[in-house]
Order: structure tokens, then C-alpha cells, then sequence
């Protein structure tokens, strides 16, 4: 397999795969779920396996972990091939949805287990549990049951109960879906805090995009079993590679255009440009909501070099906390548009002219047929 560049700070660096995936397929029965899937990982890096439910992000997991066997491909670990080794003896800690903490064992015994099937002394035991405890700044619950901790704590533990081996790498099957809105924020800077700390390989699967462009290196955006795109949070957000990417990743608007001789788009009547307009006639037009300004008091739609500029019809308003979001209408086709609130929000109302302007460069389009 030929090895990735990687940017890092604006960095283009190339560098050997730790964990690398080769040519993998997994089916069930006739139903293949993972088709063809490559990916290469460098030592250190945090990526994050994102998509929808069922599209192969906790099977390709699984995968790595030993606890299901690919169907075709290779997994190498530091180049040594562990694709029909057992679990045990891959040198990874899974940290699973769930936790799985041995309901009867304290913190200290759960985080001690792997430990002990490992052989180690009472003694470096003891050291290294205290240790991984302190990372999560767990100590002080050492000899508490599972059922007397709180759903954050219990994610600690677990973290812990993976990280005390010393593992490889780290393997995360989203750890943070069970917890509320605030321990998500925490959890997810403790991780990202915790990975860069020990610089551990890891890779993270979640289907929540904050997640996946707050905490990792590069994202793996994947669809029906498929990679649609594999990038930094930026490129990812920037530079969709496809219309499943630009709207799972994001939110977006949507529309149906026509690519004209002269290489514009027209929607309905109006006429917008894009920096890469596609090549097929029928195109699909995507803008990010808060990239798009209202003008509530222009009539002209001319157009000029950097930004494309469409008359709209306001038709709904959609207060939901720190943002507003204003619905028009333009020839048939709905744009959203997302501003910050503030305390003393304007009156407009359905029906309500305006003129919607947004950058050449932030007009994504795809050929309708993706």
C-alpha cells in the first residue's frame, strides 16, 4: 500500500503506517458489509471512523480489534500481520459503548484486570492502576462499585481499564453516546487531552460530527460500507468530497441547479458561479447556512466577481438557542440561513424580501447522479 501524506499544522509529513488496513471486506452470508476498505494510520494520530448507523464504522472497529474476522484484506500492526491473531495478542485497549466493567469488582479491580491475566506482580499492579486512576482523575473512587458511580465516571474507568496495559493502540467504539450534552464536552477534551499526552495511536468511531472534528487528526467519512472521503477536520468541512460528506459533516443547503453554456448554475431564475463548477448538465448546489448574508434592504441581485447574489422570500423563522434560523424561499428552492441571536432580535415576518449573498468559493456543487 502506498503511504499516505498526512497534514499535521499545515504540514505535509510521510511517515509509516502503525496500523494499517488492506484490501479488507467482511460479509454476512451473501450481504457484504465492508467492501474493499483501505486505510492507513500513523503512530500517534487520532482518527475517527464517522458515519450513519450501519455503515460499517463499528465492523471495521471489531475488525481491528480481533473480535470479528475479516472476510478478505490484511491488518498490520508496526508491519507485523495481525489479521488471524486473537485479541489478546494484538496489544490494543477497546473501550466499548457500554464501558462492560465487571459490575461486582471495584474501580481499582476493573482497572487491575487485564493486568493480572497479564501475570504482573501485586506490586507494579498496584503502581500502574494508581497511575491510570490519577490520569482520569479517578484515585479517590478506587474502591467504589460501578453502580455507585455516575455515567461519566464509569467512561473514566473503562478509559483507564484500557489505557493500564500500555496498549499500542486505543480503540474507542463510541465511548461518549451514553453520556448527557455537558460530560460529552468534558469527556471530550479528557480524551483528546489524555491521547496527545501519551501519544497513542487511536482510533475513535462515532456518528456525531462534533465529536469527530473537535477531537481528531483526520476523519474517515464512511457510507454503505464505503470510505467517501479520508481528511483533516478542515478538509473535510472545506472540501466535501462528495454531497453525503458536504451534508453529514455540517449542516448545508441543498438545491438543484443546471449548468449553463457559459459555465454558470441557474436555479430557477437566478444565475450563481461556482470556483468548481461540476461537468455534468443537472447539478446539485450545497452552501453552508451561516456562510450565506441577508441583506434586508438591497432590491439589486447583480452579481460580481466573488460572490453570487439571489432575491428570496422569507417563509419561516427557527429560534433555537445561540442561533436563528431564517427559512426563504428562491424559485421554488429552500435556503436556510443561520445567524448568531441576539438579545433584541429583529420583526421580520413571512414574507419578507430580501437579497442572499454568499462567496463563489463557498458554492459547492456536485453532479446530481452522486
Amino acid at each position: 500500500m502506498m503511504h499516505q501524506t498526512i497534514k499535521r499544522d499545515g504540514v505535509e509529513t510521510i511517515g509509516n503506517p502503525h496500523l494499517s488496513l488492506e484490501g479488507i471486506n467482511k460479509k454476512y452470508g451473501l450481504v457484504e458489509v465492508i467492501s474493499n476498505l483501505n486505510l492507513e494510520v500513523r503512530k500517534g494520530e487520532l482518527i475517527a471512523l464517522l458515519g450513519p448507523s450501519g455503515c460499517g464504522k463499528t465492523t471495521t472497529l471489531r475488525m481491528i480489534a480481533g473480535l470479528i474476522a475479516p472476510s478478505a484484506g490484511k491488518i498490520a500492526v508496526g508491519g507485523r500481520d495481525v489479521t488471524h491473531i486473537a485479541p489478546h495478542g494484538r496489544d490494543m485497549g477497546l473501550v466499548f459503548q457500554s464501558y462492560a466493567l465487571f459490575p461486582h469488582m471495584t474501580v481499582a479491580k476493573n482497572v487491575a484486570f487485564g493486568l493480572e491475566m497479564r501475570g504482573l506482580s501485586r506490586a507494579d499492579i498496584a503502581n500502574k492502576v494508581a497511575k491510570a486512576l490519577s490520569m482520569v482523575q479517578l484515585e479517590h473512587l478506587a474502591e467504589r462499585k460501578p453502580r455507585e458511580l455516575s455515567g461519566g465516571q464509569q467512561q473514566r474507568v473503562a478509559l483507564a481499564r484500557a489505557l493500564v496495559i500500555e496498549p499500542s493502540i486505543l480503540l474507542l467504539d463510541e465511548p461518549l453516546s451514553n453520556l448527557d450534552a455537558k460530560l460529552r464536552d468534558e469527556m471530550r477534551t479528557q480524551i483528546r487531552d489524555i491521547q496527545q499526552q501519551l501519544g497513542i495511536t487511536t482510533v475513535f468511531v462515532t456518528h456525531d460530527q462534533v465529536e469527530a472534528l473537535s477531537m481528531c487528526d483526520r476523519i474517515v467519512v464512511m457510507k454503505g460500507g464505503l470510505i467517501e472521503q479520508v481528511g483533516t477536520p478542515h478538509e473535510i468541512y472545506e472540501r466535501p468530497a462528495t454531497p453525503f460528506v458536504a451534508s453529514f459533516v455540517g449542516r448545508t443547503n441543498r438545491v438543484k441547479g443546471k449548468r449553463t453554456a457559459d459555465g454558470c448554475i441557474r436555479i430557477g431564475s437566478s444565475m450563481i458561479r461556482s470556483a468548481t463548477p461540476a461537468g455534468q448538465d443537472d447539478v446539485v448546489v450545497m452552501v453552508r447556512p451561516h456562510r450565506i448574508h441577508i441583506d434586508w434592504n438591497a432590491t439589486s441581485t447583480e452579481q460580481d466577481e466573488t460572490a453570487n447574489r439571489t432575491a428570496a422570500v422569507l417563509s419561516r423563522i427557527t429560534f433555537i438557542g445561540d442561533v436563528i434560523q431564517y427559512h426563504f424561499d428562491v424559485d421554488g428552492s429552500e435556503f436556510i440561513v443561520e445567524e448568531s441571536t441576539k438579545k433584541s432580535q429583529s420583526s421580520h415576518r413571512h414574507g419578507d424580501k430580501a437579497v442572499l449573498s454568499w462567496s463563489v468559493e463557498d458554492t459547492l456543487v456536485f453532479g446530481a447522479d452522486q
